[in-house]
């Protein structure tokens, strides 16, 4: 399995199979980003989706996620939307 030191996570990390994103963008996350913090993005971007609304249709959601997923991977971090509280599946389970 081929490894590369992930930008996101700073380690040493099992890389991604394929490109998960066209373009040169895509290739920068084939190259920097191992498959964990692209699993890491792509649960925060269902939950963007989710709590934005967002309809991957309209070209303005499209850039926004695009953006987020630049912070997310490279930058300090993509925002939770105002007023996201993660439910605790801990206590979930003991209810």
């Amino acid at each position: 399995m081929k490894t590369i030191f992930c930008q996101k996570l700073k380690q040493e990390l099992p890389a991604l199979n394929v490109q998960p994103y066209p373009g040169t963008l895509g290739e920068k996350i084939t190259h920097e980003i191992s498959a964990q913090a692209w699993d890491m993005w792509l649960a925060h971007q269902t939950l963007l989706i989710n709590e934005y609304r967002l309809n991957l249709l309209d070209a303005t959601a499209r850039q926004f996620l695009k953006a987020e997923m630049d912070k997310f991977l490279f930058g300090d971090g993509s925002e939770t939307p105002d007023g996201f509280t993660p439910t605790n599946p801990t206590k979930a389970n003991q209810s």
